[in-house]
């Protein structure tokens, strides 16, 4: 078989939850490093980094990679911050928290959109079954 015909229904919404976690254990990573800063006076503190998954044919699994957000740092002025450099600059994660808590919110409506998808191929193969018993 070739196509969307090699997957059933739940393995495709399976492979949709997948790719929901992935993108939900990114974007918590994420917040939970929006404050935190370099380790070292004037370095770099944590990069935002983004879940993309590839397109692929109906037989195969999504493919996903992390890639890093290049998207400037926020910098403040904290010059007695130990992370601060020359200048008293100190730079924050790229991180915008709204932005995660939405795609959060977004993921997190798939990832539920997806079991629901599985919970009626479910019930509807157990009203063929009992159909089919008469």
């Amino acid at each position: 078989m070739s196509g969307a015909e090699g997957l059933s229904g739940s393995a495709i919404a399976a492979a949709g939850m997948r790719v929901q976690q992935g993108r939900l254990r990114v974007m918590a990573e994420n917040l939970a490093n929006a404050q935190s800063t370099a380790s070292t006076p004037g370095g770099d503190p944590y990069r935002r980094k983004i879940a993309v998954f590839e397109p692929v044919g109906a037989e195969a699994e999504p493919v996903g990679r992390v890639v890093r957000d290049t998207s400037p740092f926020r910098v403040i002025f904290s010059p007695g911050h130990p992370a601060a450099d020359e200048r008293g600059n100190l730079k924050l994660p790229n991180v915008n928290p709204a932005t995660e808590a939405a795609g959060l919110r977004a993921a997190m409506g798939a990832y539920e959109s997806n079991m629901k998808v599985i919970a009626t191929l479910d019930d509807l193969n157990r009203r063929t079954i009992d159909l089919l018993k008469i």
